[in-house]
């Protein structure tokens, strides 16, 4: 058995104690650090962008040269991003496990880092940003007993909002303002 069948094994086994049912939906899920991250790409893309349009206008010698040094950061940059996007799925790293009856999230190192039952949750709060440079969804699982389950999506509109406030209406928990 490999390092990643044993890892999602033991992370299935340690679900399972809760008794949340069987697993409906996994989402990616970020940190701030991940926000951050969005908002260097997108920045960097930007002045790539501003750089290339510069070079066409101005010719300096050896603009190709140039601009293809330019569009060749930006093609390792978009690769980068896949493969972290491949390597964190098969990792189980940063995700966010909805189930019948309960939400998991793991940490950036595929460790649960929180759990929450759906009985155990008494509101769910959403914030949103939708600029050129940073576009997510913050949400909120408000809880009786301990602080609350904090999750940020990536996306302008990432399915994880969508199926949260579902599930969340389907468990008769209501929804603070929606804050955009």
């Amino acid at each position: 058995m490999g390092v990643f069948r044993r890892r999602r094994a033991a992370l299935q086994a340690h679900v399972d104690a809760f008794g949340f049912g069987r697993r409906r939906r996994t989402y990616a899920v970020t940190g701030v650090m991940g926000g951050l991250a969005q908002l260097a790409r997108r920045t960097l893309l930007g002045l790539a962008v501003l750089l290339i349009g510069l070079m066409i206008a101005l010719r300096p010698p050896s603009a190709f040269l140039k601009g293809a040094v330019v569009v060749g950061a930006v093609l390792v940059g978009f690769g980068l991003r896949l493969a972290w996007r491949r390597f964190a799925a098969a990792q189980e790293i940063n995700r966010c496990y909805l189930y019948p009856d309960g939400v998991v999230v793991t940490s950036l190192f595929g460790q649960v880092r929180d759990v929450v039952a759906w009985a155990d949750v008494t509101t769910l709060g959403r914030q949103s940003t939708n600029s050129p440079l940073m576009a997510f969804h913050r949400i909120e699982l408000g809880r009786r007993d301990a602080g609350p389950l904090v999750v940020l999506a990536l996306g302008s509109d990432p399915a994880l909002a969508k199926d949260l406030v579902q599930q969340a209406a389907q468990h008769d928990i209501r929804p603070l303002g929606f804050r955009g």
